[in-house]
């Protein structure tokens, strides 16, 4: 889905203009674009977005290498990018590059393209620096009311579970993993067979199991004192549906808290849905029918492997990590 904005320029306060910064995020599946300016206290004003499913990584787990249609969808969504940074006066940008780029061959091709062709300088980022840059953009979800969460991004190429302990309202990380496996990877790796839901969860959940048992060598995970912070398409394809959205309303999804035996609930009725009754969905589309399934699969092995009652829904993560670091940067 993309989403235009008119320009805005660069604002002022005081007569002196205040910068305009922008935190890209390149995926497997979608490519993200914030472009944001802050006030003089800190606080980031949304100026535009843009998303656009590019599907970066499809094959790269078969073949080990990026693709040239690949490369080419995502080099136009570049280009749009560079265009609304343009429009907008945007002075400091940050681009990341994730799983699929960590995992390709033939990444600096990309990388080379992207320099190039749409004026951008792409960083392939570890995947610790990935977990790190989304606890940013997620922590001031947590509930007060809570210890901590965990924070878990359902990706294209890979899933993160980062626990985030929560102490006189501060956040930190106590522990992260990376698994390299997504939404688009997970369903490659079966066939790209929906109906092997059954499957793709069971994979996950010994996947899961084991991240598990290592976090309670740490310290104890006591999901009665913990909720579940998800951001991904996945997750906010599932509240949205939960919501009983006609469309995705991303002012009603950000923030919004659920109960995790309704989102099983969605769950169960999207998998008995044929990928036509997904696609008519209007939080599912026909660009997400295929993939929702094996994020079904993923949200469900989370769930049952850290089985905390409630779930909070964010539509932000890396890019808002990224704004947040960006502020504390500059100078204003």
């Amino acid at each position: 889905m993309e989403k235009l904005a008119k320009s805005h320029g660069r604002h002022r306060r005081g007569g002196h203009p205040l910068p305009v910064l922008a935190a890209l995020d390149l995926g497997t599946n979608n490519c993200r674009l914030l472009i944001a300016s802050p006030s003089r206290e800190g606080a980031i004003r949304i100026v535009a977005s843009f998303s656009r499913i590019v599907r970066l990584g499809e094959g790269v787990a078969r073949t080990g290498v990026l693709s040239e249609a690949a490369m080419d969808r995502t080099v136009a969504a570049l280009k749009v990018c560079a265009e609304y940074m343009e429009r907008h006066a945007v002075r400091h940008v940050r681009a990341i590059a994730t799983e699929a780029c960590r995992q390709a061959a033939n990444t600096q091709l990309l990388i080379d393209r992207a320099a190039r062709e749409a004026g951008i300088t792409l960083t392939v980022v570890t995947a610790a620096e990935e977990a790190r840059l989304a606890a940013i953009g997620c922590a001031p979800l947590i509930g007060g009311d809570y210890d901590g969460a965990l924070v878990f991004d359902i990706g294209g190429g890979s899933t993160e579970t980062i626990w985030l302990r929560q102490e006189d309202g501060k956040a930190s990380l106590a522990h992260f993993a990376s698994i390299s496996l997504g939404v688009m990877s997970l369903a490659e790796a079966n066939g790209g067979d929906v109906g092997r839901y059954a499957v793709m969860r069971d994979a996950m959940l010994e996947r899961f199991v084991d991240i598990r048992r290592e976090m309670d060598r740490k310290a104890l995970f006591d999901p009665r004192r913990h909720h579940l912070l998800g951001t991904s398409g996945t997750v906010t394809t599932l509240a949205g549906i939960a919501l009983k959205l006609r469309r995705y309303v991303r002012a009603r999804v950000d923030g919004s808290w659920h109960s995790c035996a309704d989102i099983l609930k969605v769950i169960d009725e999207l998998v008995a849905l044929d990928r036509r009754s997904r696609a008519a969905l209007g939080c599912v589309g026909e660009e997400r029918a295929d993939l929702i399934i094996p994020g079904c699969a993923i949200f469900s092995a989370i769930q049952t492997v850290w089985p905390c009652d409630r779930l909070r829904v964010a539509d932000r993560g890396l890019r808002e990590g990224i704004l947040r670091e960006l502020v504390a940067e500059v100078r204003i």
